[in-house]
């Protein structure tokens, strides 16, 4: 038998607990990112990354970020999925962009370097593939995906439920308004943790209502290129020669702020906000016109817009309405208001109302001085020969008006989102095209039923070349379909 060590003689060192050892590391810094990083990742985070650290730290669930160029959005998001892995047990991350080409060579790259630099002992616990981290002792139920959001495929963010849920959606402002809705209830969990980041670059969308409509339900956060360590003086300095620092492109890359208008949007955000926010003495003796934009199928609504002269009085609108049901709004709405014209969008189901309020005029003696309008907006321009159709011609009057800002709007958000969303191109024989329903629907946004119907007020111009004008001059284009009782 050995004798016994006498004290002084070195002893074999113990194997460690590994699972007390775990037990410690996650009650350091479950609740503490801002150590996690600087203490596991060995990073120094900037003062906004500690401040946006701490704001998840804190239990914040809705958290949107608009930041300039190369602020070190990607690297945070990167520590925060990294975070939430390694101290949180089972917990479900998912990281989503526009393209794969966002997604994968910034967020997820970056992602995976900061993966690299954890500690060996942690490091080895993870298991690193080309679109997911996942634990390797619980690789169902815990893990980092990296999903792809598009119109195409909105259930990218759905399903995502567990003791821990964080959904980081970079480049925020080009995710399509569907993907939001399909991740809803992936975003309803008690521990579920929602961050929205990227540059400002749409004045429509869900990214752009959580700094404006919705900021009292979302920790709004502003980052700018300026004194920011990462950004390099000669970038602000190139934008800014090359742009002009009043440009959209100075305030959506450098600044971190919303631009005045999108570079392709055809009414300019702060020309409704103007309007939205403008007093007006509504001079009674101008004609009160009603325009009117009859539903088709699914979610779209019946919209009545009232405008009299500058300013937009009432909007009025409806859904799940047969025709008749729809007439009879209309028919109540005009014996109390007695309009001058009511201008109904006559493209399929339309021309079933604006035909039967004219056999009703007929009948009341009340509508014997209201104007009947037929308006088929997808034949070519009436007069504005800039327009490739007769939709566009009405969007760019209504456009027009905004634009003498003398007008007023009512406060209204759908309103607001639907005027400022459609974007404009350029035909072969340069007029300009707005553009239409089914292409804004593609990419997330809902059908301007308001904004067609405040449009429609304008039809009065396309009616009369219609048929009133004496001076026509034959071999000019007839707006045969629009009519006027």
């Amino acid at each position: 038998m050995p004798p016994n060590p006498s004290p002084s003689t070195p002893q074999p060192s113990t194997p460690p607990d590994i699972a007390q050892a775990y037990a410690e590391f996650v009650s350091a810094y479950q609740n503490n990112p801002v150590a996690f990083v600087k203490n596991v990742l060995r990073a120094n985070p900037l003062p906004w990354q500690v401040e946006l650290l701490t704001l998840v730290a804190k239990g914040e669930r809705r958290i949107s970020v608009r930041a300039g160029h190369g602020v070190g959005k990607s690297t945070c998001c990167s520590w925060l999925l990294l975070w939430q892995l390694c101290t949180r047990m089972p917990q479900k991350s998912v990281c989503t962009a526009p393209t794969a080409s966002q997604l994968f060579d910034a967020l997820f790259s970056e992602l995976k370097h900061w993966a690299n630099q954890l500690p060996p002992a942690l490091r080895d616990t993870l298991e690193i593939f080309s679109d997911r981290i996942v634990h390797k002792g619980a690789p169902e139920s815990s893990f980092i995906s990296a999903r792809t959001s598009s119109a195409e495929r909105p259930e990218s963010l759905a399903g995502i439920h567990s003791e821990s849920v964080l959904l980081i959606v970079d480049e925020a402002s080009a995710i399509p308004e569907a993907v939001f809705e399909s991740a809803a209830g992936s975003m309803s969990g008690h521990s579920a943790t929602t961050i929205l980041i990227g540059n400002p670059t749409r004045n429509t969308g869900m990214f752009f209502r959580t700094h404006h409509q919705l900021s009292s339900d979302w920790k709004t956060m502003h980052v700018s290129c300026r004194d920011n360590p990462l950004v390099s003086e000669d970038f602000i300095n190139q934008i800014s020669s090359t742009y002009g620092e009043n440009s959209n492109a100075f305030r959506v890359r450098v600044l971190g702020e919303f631009s005045l208008r999108d570079d392709d949007s055809l009414i300019a955000a702060d020309l409704v906000d103007a309007a939205m926010s403008r007093d007006i003495v509504l001079d009674e003796t101008q004609d009160l016109v009603f325009g009117v934009d009859v539903a088709r199928f699914g979610s779209d609504r019946t919209v009545l817009c009232k405008r009299r002269g500058n300013v937009v009085t009432e909007i009025r609108h409806w859904s799940g309405e047969d025709l008749m049901g729809t007439v009879g709004r209309i028919l109540h709405e005009a014996k109390v208001d007695k309009p001058a014209m009511i201008a109904v969008d006559s493209i399929g189901l339309g021309a079933g109302v604006s035909d039967r309020l004219r056999e009703l005029q007929r009948e009341n003696k009340e509508l014997r001085l209201t104007s009947i309008v037929d308006v088929n907006v997808s034949e070519s321009n009436s007069m504005n020969q800039q327009a490739a159709k007769l939709r566009d011609e009405l969007w760019l009057a209504a456009k027009d008006w905004l634009e003498t800002r003398a007008v007023k709007l009512p406060r209204d958000d759908d309103l607001r989102q639907e005027l400022v969303g459609p974007t404009y191109s350029f035909t072969s024989n340069g007029k300009i095209k707005v553009e239409g329903k089914a292409d804004m629907k593609r990419r997330g946004m809902r059908s301007p039923d308001i904004a067609d119907s405040l449009c429609l007020t304008f039809a009065h111009g396309a009616a009369i070349v219609g048929g009133r004008v004496p001076r026509w001059i034959p071999g000019e284009p007839l707006r045969r379909n629009i009519s006027i009782c």
